[in-house]
């Protein structure tokens, strides 16, 4: 069968899911009275409620007798490593780009792996009808960017089209007939080549995408690279170095059709396929005929640049909301998303019941927390910490710094200036964006960037964009001024009374309601001054048998600031943790007794000096 493998790249948030959604519609994958939710490839709970993609996914469409398999790519930068391993199944992308927002940072990332590759991208000047749309200047600057990444000649005459997803049209041009997207699947069809791969060969596949399933096992996805699959074929697994993991068989094989996978008995090369049946294949494994004897060679993933420490909850409360509380269980829930994930690694701590997990950045950890909560599990986590390694040439240590694009309104561009400044940002671009806004664009610490979103927020009364992605490896730049503000501390078990926490609202921002559980250690604010303060949350008033002569005060406390996961994480100190269960997620010191903290804290000091 013809067969085109393509990608949609893009920027989080510019519409790669909404356009899936009106190419499937429009090849005709669902009946014409089928009721399908909106962005229909974003199936996990997680990326519905947060309304981004996470984990990249594959579907297949017909047009005019060809059978296009289309990949969704997350496009948080967090997520790049899905987008790297995708693009070794492909033959051709789509680049999606905002018609306002224009070349924002993943914009760079993705359409850099793609030329990388040798791929020759299309782009789409997606959502034109927005009121703020700019789309010549924004095809003017896909033009510069490609210049600017070392495009060849061949992948700077990329074709373009103008489109809007959530209307479901895209034309070569503005005034074309707004129908549908026949433009983009022509497009598709005449521009991205067939793969083109030997089918006389003995079968060889690499595993891209991981999936686990409750009546088939795992599941592997990838592209034939060569040969024929067959089902119930033997086969072997082969690591990156060559040695076989185990042998086993197809015992179901599945190409993608719509939203669904269908069971077929023979696949060829050059398709994208699902197979079941091996109990230890995995990211980037070749899947192949015994004949095989040489890996396919698999694409290097960027390393992490930041690591968080996972421990037991250890807590006074530990144990009583989750199911999954031992360190095995979370040793055994890491390794096994590590499998799945490779732009994730995982190490044992030398604390005792921790690990260290690396990632690209604090979203994808919270993402991966946020996970084994609602599966049960209770965990403690520590700061985020960049990961620094040493220059072999000069020697010299360095950190990961990152490139950070701000949109924001003129009249607070001063602020931000001012707070990235004090972060060590270096200022690289600021011109007009349209609308009264400035687009600041800095080169900063990526441990500059951990805790500032909340702020930035702030700072900007909620109207600012932030965006940012990874830039590569600089000369360490020196401490950095963390958290002006100390913390306000339990010096007691028990309930919240809302009397004690009426006058301790005085003393600055809380963080708990009157009837929470509270132990020693535990935040329960943030103090309006610089040093950590011990007080008593479950203070009663003294009643006596006395009548008052006037009436009782309405104690009115002002609504606690309520925390999501990743502000809790980004917010914390080194000697603080972020103790995570099924039903609640709350602050603590590290170390509970006020005396240990006191003698931690004095060893600190005696180090430093």
């Amino acid at each position: 069968m013809d067969i085109r493998n393509v990608a949609i790249i893009a920027h989080v948030d510019h519409g790669k899911t909404t356009l899936v959604d009106n190419l499937l519609k429009q090849a005709g994958a669902f009946r014409t009275n089928q009721v399908v939710a909106e962005r229909a490839m974003d199936r996990n709970d997680l990326e519905r409620e947060r309304g981004i993609t996470i984990l990249a996914k594959s579907t297949a469409v017909e047009w005019k007798g060809v059978k296009i398999n289309i990949v969704d790519t997350p496009g948080h930068a967090d997520f790049g490593g899905e987008v790297e391993r995708i693009l070794s199944m492909v033959d051709g992308a789509v680049v999606l780009v905002d018609a306002a927002e224009g070349v924002l940072p993943q914009t760079k990332f993705v359409l850099t792996k793609a030329l990388a590759r040798g791929i020759r991208p299309m782009v789409v000047v997606n959502k034109v009808d927005r009121q703020d749309a700019r789309p010549d200047e924004v095809h003017n600057e896909m033009f510069d960017l490609f210049a600017a990444l070392g495009a060849d000649d061949n992948q700077l005459d990329f074709p373009m089209l103008f489109a809007s997803g959530r209307q479901g049209w895209a034309d070569a041009t503005m005034d074309g007939p707004k129908k549908d997207l026949s433009a983009l699947f022509d497009l598709i069809l005449s521009h991205v080549p067939a793969p083109g791969l030997d089918e006389t060969k003995p079968f060889a596949m690499n595993a891209a995408i991981l999936e686990a399933d409750n009546f088939l096992g795992r599941i592997l996805t990838g592209r034939i690279e060569q040969g024929t699959a067959r089902l119930n074929m033997p086969v072997k697994v082969l690591r990156r170095d060559g040695s076989v993991v185990e042998t086993g068989r197809l015992t179901k094989l599945m190409t993608f059709s719509g939203l669904d996978r269908v069971t077929v008995d023979t696949a060829y090369a050059g398709d994208i396929i699902a197979i079941a049946g091996l109990s230890n294949g995995t990211i980037p494994d070749t899947i192949c005929d015994p004949a095989v004897s040489e890996p396919l060679p698999a694409i290097p993933v960027d390393p992490p640049t930041l690591s968080m420490t996972f421990r037991i909850n250890d807590g006074p409360l530990g144990g009583r909301e989750g199911k999954k509380v031992t360190s095995r269980q979370i040793r055994d829930r890491l390794f096994k998303e590590a499998e799945g994930n490779v732009a994730i690694s995982i190490k044992v701590s030398e604390e005792v019941d921790a690990f260290e997990v690396a990632g690209r950045g604090e979203l994808q950890l919270g993402v991966l927390i946020e996970q084994m909560r609602r599966e049960g599990f209770e965990l403690t986590i520590g700061r985020p910490r960049v990961l620094t390694r040493e220059n072999p040439e000069t020697g010299e240590r360095e950190e990961p710094f990152e490139e950070c694009l701000v949109d924001v309104d003129e009249e607070y561009s001063g602020v931000v200036v001012q707070k990235l400044s004090l972060r060590k940002g270096q200022m690289q671009d600021m011109r007009p964006s349209g609308g009264g806004k400035q687009r600041l664009t800095f080169l900063i610490p990526s441990r500059g960037l951990i805790g500032y979103h909340g702020e930035f927020l702030t700072d900007t009364r909620g109207t600012g964009i932030m965006n940012r992605i990874f830039a590569g490896y600089q000369p360490w730049a020196g401490p950095i001024e963390g958290r002006r503000n100390g913390s306000l501390i339990s010096n007691s078990d028990g309930e919240a009374i809302q009397y004690s926490l009426f006058s301790l609202q005085e003393r600055g921002t809380l963080f708990v309601d009157p009837g929470v559980k509270v132990y020693v250690g535990m935040i329960l604010g943030e103090h309006s001054r610089e040093n950590d303060l011990d007080v008593n949350p479950i203070k009663e008033k003294k009643l006596t048998n006395i009548r008052a002569a006037g009436k009782d005060e309405a104690l009115l406390l002002v609504p606690p600031r309520r925390m999501s996961l990743e502000q809790a994480i980004s917010y914390i100190e080194d000697d603080e943790l972020v103790e995570v269960t099924p039903t609640a997620v709350r602050l603590r010191k590290r170390y509970l007794d006020p005396h240990e903290r006191k003698k931690n804290a004095r060893k600190s000091e005696s180090e430093a000096a």
